[in-house]
């Protein structure tokens, strides 16, 4: 008898000794799901039914997403910036300049520019949108530009005449003079988006230091061709522009210029195109800026108009004061301060060719115009001739590009 009451009691202790070690463990479980759902994962919360390893589970994933929000909340923050920035390019990709290296370019041959990727640029479908907006990348370590990148068209383009700009010093800015540039100024400010198109103007992110043979014979026609059409149609075009440095260089070896017409998919305006930061006659280091005569002979044959006829005078910051804004070349393409790229005067801008012999235009095998690179009416099986060449073949110059005549 005492020997079975003894063992009762043993049992009954037995038995209260596991509901308390059985009471402090769900005590531990329950302070888990407790701190779990207080620091915010409540979405994913245990069930009554899962143990303390599972709630551990749930917080070691949440951590991983905004440093331990909801899943659905942190999916919920990224909708709310795609909203806020519809139609507006991600920073990433105005920061993007690995579209293609320096390594792809052909060396410089005596043309101003290259076709690149086929003469496709590499925008896609998810950029094309009606949306106005510039962005310009923040200057690097070294005072250098990035990416330029507009939606042009008619709300952006500038109402006034362009202001004065000698104040910017881009990187690699020399004053230098060689007689055998028709201005004499071997530096221009080359705006990566010309004024004409966007009305920035002394914006250091804007402006490089780029030759007058690049900002003439290089970049303005592309930009011509671009205001030409927005004017004309009152479309947007995507215009991107990224100056192309080697290593540390002060002074950009070229620029990579895209554009592509948004509402008719690119049948009004495509191009992408390289534009070599080179001025015939004269060598440049790229690294600092420097220049020398490198005994060639100066291939660069654009007529002075307006102020260089009219004697107007030269300032020291390159441009040419005495001149009216909007005079028009013989090109009869629009000139002046409202179609530079640079802080060039109307003379320094027009880019009619004293020699035909030397002025390339496009033409087609069957077609009866000539036209200049990038015009819509031309197709990917174009071919590049003098304009003598193209006037001997009766052909007429194209009412849509207006080419030099």
């Amino acid at each position: 008898m005492n020997i079975w009451l003894k063992l009762r009691k043993t049992v009954a202790i037995t038995l209260c000794e596991l509901l308390a070690i059985a009471t402090i463990f769900t005590g531990c479980a329950s302070t888990d799901l407790s701190g779990t759902e207080a620091a915010g994962y409540s979405a994913g919360a245990v069930g009554a039914d899962e143990d303390s390893s599972g709630a551990l589970g749930s917080k070691d994933n949440a951590d991983d997403i905004q440093g331990g929000s909801d899943p659905a909340e942190a999916d919920s923050g990224a909708n709310a910036i795609g909203k806020a920035d519809a139609g507006k390019p991600q920073e990433d990709l105005v920061n993007n300049n690995s579209y293609v290296s320096l390594d792809a370019i052909p060396a410089y041959d005596g043309k101003a520019y290259v076709a690149v990727n086929n003469n496709e640029p590499f925008f896609t479908d998810s950029d094309m949108t009606t949306t106005a907006f510039e962005n310009y990348s923040d200057l690097d370590s070294l005072g250098r530009c990035g990416v330029a990148y507009a939606n042009i068209c008619k709300d952006i383009m500038p109402t006034e005449e362009r202001g004065k700009i000698g104040m910017i010093k881009p990187s690699g800015w020399h004053t230098v003079k060689y007689d055998v540039i028709k201005d004499r100024y071997l530096y221009n400010r080359c705006h990566l988006i010309g004024y004409q198109l966007a009305g920035e103007n002394a914006n250091p992110k804007n402006l490089i230091t780029g030759t007058r043979y690049l900002n003439v014979e290089g970049m303005l026609p592309f930009e011509n061709l671009v205001a030409d059409y927005v004017n004309n149609t009152g479309n947007h075009v995507l215009y991107r522009v990224t100056p192309m440095f080697s290593g540390s260089n002060l002074v950009a070896n070229g620029v990579l210029i895209e554009a592509k017409s948004v509402e008719d998919n690119g049948g009004g305006i495509l191009f992408n195109v390289y534009c070599y930061n080179v001025q015939p006659g004269v060598g440049i280091n790229y690294e600092n800026g420097d220049s020398w005569l490198d005994g060639t002979a100066p291939q660069e044959q654009s007529v002075q108009t307006g102020a260089a006829q009219n004697g107007g005078s030269q300032s020291s910051d390159g441009s040419q004061a005495g001149a009216s804004a909007g005079d028009t070349g013989s090109s009869g393409s629009i000139t002046g301060s409202a179609a530079s790229g640079s802080d060039t005067s109307p003379a320094e801008n027009s880019v009619s060719d004293s020699s035909n012999s030397k002025t390339m235009v496009h033409i087609t095998a069957t077609g009866k115009k000539y036209h200049r690179a990038g015009c819509r009416t031309l197709k990917k099986s174009d071919t590049e001739v003098t304009l003598d060449e193209a006037k001997s073949m009766g052909l007429s110059p194209c009412g849509i590009c207006n080419p030099p005549q």
